[in-house]
């Protein structure tokens, strides 16, 4: 290999997208260690930050909103179930239809971790401008957004349904 040739991973485009990866997986490490004593990890917290701000979501829109297939929910939600922190009930309209409601005792976990990921957030971002927040934000967004584009093209696997 010719040493003066460019090389992948010296490519701009190429470095954003590992430093994404990289900090993608640094803050979920981040924020399950802030988290275990609370006995929930990432995926956990995302579930319900998104039933506390969607009050009796589907299962399926969860899956949807969380970017993952039924069988991760299908994992997740018995456990979270037992632990008393969410309740499934049946849709009135649809029967075939569960919709996802925090119980009280996960309304105060998910408040107390959500203080948790705020303060985490906080501590990491305090020495970044707002407006450089802001900018990293759309680009992500902007990102998020082509991923999901690019996903959606492609046919869904048989065995995640």
């Amino acid at each position: 290999m010719n040493k003066n040739q460019s090389l992948p991973w010296d490519h701009p485009r190429f470095r954003s997208w590992i430093a994404v990866a990289r900090a993608c997986q640094l803050m979920q490490q981040s924020l399950a260690r802030e988290l275990a004593h609370l006995d929930i990890k990432p995926p956990h917290i995302d579930i319900l930050i998104n039933l506390f701000r969607f009050e009796g979501i589907s299962q399926q829109e969860l899956a949807r909103k969380l970017l993952v297939g039924r069988s991760n929910m299908s994992m997740l939600l018995p456990q979270m179930e037992k632990r008393g922190l969410i309740e499934r009930r049946g849709d009135k309209q649809d029967k075939r239809v569960l919709r996802l409601y925090l119980t009280a005792a996960g309304q105060r976990l998910t408040q107390e971790a959500m203080a948790i990921q705020t303060a985490l957030i906080d501590r990491m971002l305090s020495h970044t401008p707002i407006e450089e927040c802001e900018a990293m934000a759309a680009h992500m967004e902007r990102l998020v957004g082509l991923l999901i584009a690019e996903e959606r093209e492609r046919p869904e696997p048989v065995g995640d349904q």
